[in-house]
């Protein structure tokens, strides 16, 4: 994760689980994540807010995690106490062979080097451990209005590094077998497009992060002016996300 990944989270940290779903999210997260776990302790690498780890540790796990920002730290020290550490993805202060699982809970794309964070958990992990990952852009239910209004940034999310066929190839190249391939269970959300439109002009999104000024101009405030003209624009939508779910056997 580089520097300019690293301060936009800590910018976006404090309103972070207002938007992505808070512990109501990571309680169904780690209930999906757990069956696919080696017995013994989980490291998350990109722990954020802790939120998936404090539900893991509920569930009587050992958790540690790490994670770049340390604005997102903030919150995760709360949860998890000194159990968590500010330390890049593709440089882990563990020693070889030194946990039982390391987790990805979308934190792949923002990481950017999958190969690296992939070949540094295979290394941590040790043999018989997996390697399990929640990454990908999550299936959305019902397509509605508003996302028919944002149709055209698809271009700009779906440029991601973090998918099915990279981590499989990162995860071979890593001597990592694959252990299995699921879809999370779905988690509710409620939101407004005027909500949605003030998201995007802060780009609380990572694939808005880099978007040069012409392309601003030109495809992402057409999509905000077009969440800002729809019906109803205070009412919020409801809807479901799905993300993706594999696992791998080091």
């Amino acid at each position: 994760m580089n520097g300019r990944a690293s301060r936009s989270f800590d910018r976006i940290a404090d309103r972070y689980d207002d938007r992505r779903g808070g512990t109501e999210r990571g309680v169904v997260l780690a209930a999906d994540i757990e069956p696919w776990l080696s017995p013994g302790s989980v490291l998350e690498v990109g722990v954020g807010t802790g939120v998936v780890s404090a539900a893991l540790r509920a569930l009587g796990l050992t958790v540690f995690g790490v994670d770049l920002s340390g604005g997102m730290l903030r919150h995760a020290r709360q949860r998890l106490g000194p159990t968590v550490a500010q330390a890049d993805a593709t440089a882990l202060p563990f020693a070889d062979a030194s946990v039982d699982n390391v987790v990805f809970v979308t934190a792949l794309h923002a990481i950017g080097d999958v190969y690296g964070a992939i070949e540094e958990a295979a290394r941590v992990v040790r043999p018989g451990g997996r390697v399990v990952a929640i990454h990908g852009i999550p299936r959305r239910m019902p397509d509605d209005d508003m996302s028919a209004a944002v149709a055209s940034l698809a271009p700009l999310r779906d440029d991601r590094p973090d998918t099915a066929p990279t981590l499989d190839a990162a995860a071979a190249a890593a001597d990592l077998r694959p252990a299995g391939v699921a879809w999370v269970t779905s988690t509710g959300f409620a939101e407004s497009p005027n909500e949605f439109a003030t998201t995007i002009e802060e780009r609380q999104w990572s694939y808005l992060w880099n978007v040069d000024d012409a392309t601003w101009r030109r495809v992402v405030l057409p999509a905000v002016e077009r969440l800002r003209t729809l019906p109803d624009p205070d009412r919020p939508r409801t809807y479901r996300l799905s993300p993706r779910l594999v696992a791998y056997q080091a």
